[in-house]
């Protein structure tokens, strides 16, 4: 009776372990770097030089054109028999 007490007593401990150790130990670290990586000249509103890049009027007709594309996407291509000839003759 006292073993099967035991063995009784070790499966529902069982359930009380955790399952994920590798994923809890690293919870946040993607979130971690992406703050290190945004914060690496904290000063950099203070400086008075352009930044170098796209001008207004082209970065502004970059955006229009990817905002479009969610407007009219590309046709969807139907693929109806791949390797196979089109036609009826045979």
């Amino acid at each position: 009776m006292n073993k099967l007490a035991i063995a009784l007593l070790l499966v529902l401990t069982a359930g009380c372990s955790t399952v994920t150790p590798n994923y809890d130990t690293r919870f946040g670290d993607a979130v971690r770097e992406a703050k290190l990586k945004m914060t690496i000249n904290p000063d950099a509103g203070k400086n008075p030089d352009q930044v170098a890049g796209m001008d207004g009027k082209a970065g502004r007709e970059a955006i229009i054109l990817y905002q479009g594309t969610f407007r009219s996407p590309p046709p969807a291509v139907n693929v109806i028999n791949i390797g196979g000839s089109l036609g009826g003759a045979q």
